[in-house]
This record gives C-alpha cells, sequence and structure tokens, in this order.
C-alpha cells in the first residue's frame, strides 16, 4: 500500500460511484495509473465491493435491534450460519464475554423482531437470547477519511 492506494481508498469511501477519470483528476495522475491501482486493491481483496448507502428507515426498516447469543459448545457455526441466511439479518459476529454470539437485525415491525427472537430460542442450540432494541443511531459508519487522518498523525509521533 502507497499513498496512492490510500488516497483512492479516501475517495472510494465517500462515494464509491467515482469513476476512474474522475479519481484521476483529483488525484492529479493518469486514468491508468488510477485503475492499475485499482485493480490491484480489488485483487488483494482490499477492496471487496463498490456498493450504495441505502436509508433503511425511509424504507419502513426502523426497528432495529442486537441479539445476543449463548450457544452449546461446538455448534456456533452451524446456528450462525442458519441466522445469517435471514434477509433481516444485517450482521454476524462471534464475541467473548458473558455470550458467543452478536446479531444485528432489521425489521419493520415489533412483530417480526418478536417472532425472529421466537424462532431463535427454538433452536436446538440456543440457550438463551438477550435482545436490545436500538433507540437512536448515531453512528454507524466508520470514516475511512478520519481513520486515516488519525493513523498518519500517530505515525509522526513516534
Amino acid at each position: 500500500m502507497d499513498d496512492l492506494d490510500y488516497d483512492i481508498l479516501q475517495l472510494l469511501s465517500e462515494n464509491s460511484r467515482e469513476n476512474y477519470s474522475d479519481i484521476a483528476e483529483k488525484l492529479s495522475k493518469s486514468h491508468l495509473t488510477v485503475k492499475k491501482h485499482m485493480d490491484e486493491l480489488f485483487e488483494a481483496g482490499i477492496i471487496e465491493k463498490y456498493t450504495i448507502e441505502i436509508n433503511y428507515e425511509k424504507l419502513g426498516y426502523d426497528i432495529i435491534a442486537l441479539i445476543e447469543l449463548t450457544i452449546d459448545k461446538g455448534k456456533m457455526h452451524e446456528v450462525e450460519e442458519e441466522i445469517s441466511t435471514d434477509p433481516n439479518v444485517f450482521g454476524v459476529f462471534d464475541i467473548t464475554g458473558e455470550y458467543d454470539a452478536i446479531i444485528l437485525v432489521r425489521f419493520k415491525t415489533r412483530k417480526e423482531l418478536s417472532d425472529m427472537v421466537k424462532r431463535i430460542n427454538s433452536y436446538e442450540y440456543v440457550i438463551r437470547t438477550n435482545t436490545h432494541l436500538i433507540l437512536n443511531v448515531k453512528k454507524k459508519n466508520i470514516s475511512f477519511e478520519k481513520l486515516l487522518q488519525y493513523e498518519r498523525s500517530q505515525s509522526k509521533k513516534t
């Protein structure tokens, strides 16, 4: 990774629709240089996909919940795989601490959330769940630009 790679990532994190020519112009580089770097970032798995950010609340999916799970030993993978197939699930994480996993879900109605929690609690290897409703979202994305600025400021101190 060189400075150009980081600059490209910064621009794409702000707007993934940027094309090679626009990025090249903003960075005062040639179109081919930018394309080569972007292809390498994609091949290395640093850029996984180009996407959009959707406002789910405006589509009616304004119920967000975090569900903690305690799972029988040795069965975490199977339970997480099954849960991750649900289209309302947008995050599945192994964690440390009192619980084994956390899932993040979105729904239009409380009934849909209730039905899912009941379904998960009926899974053979789920010992218990603990559900938290998200009341307000204050921050939902990490800013690559701010992360990069912080990292660069820290490296200058050392």
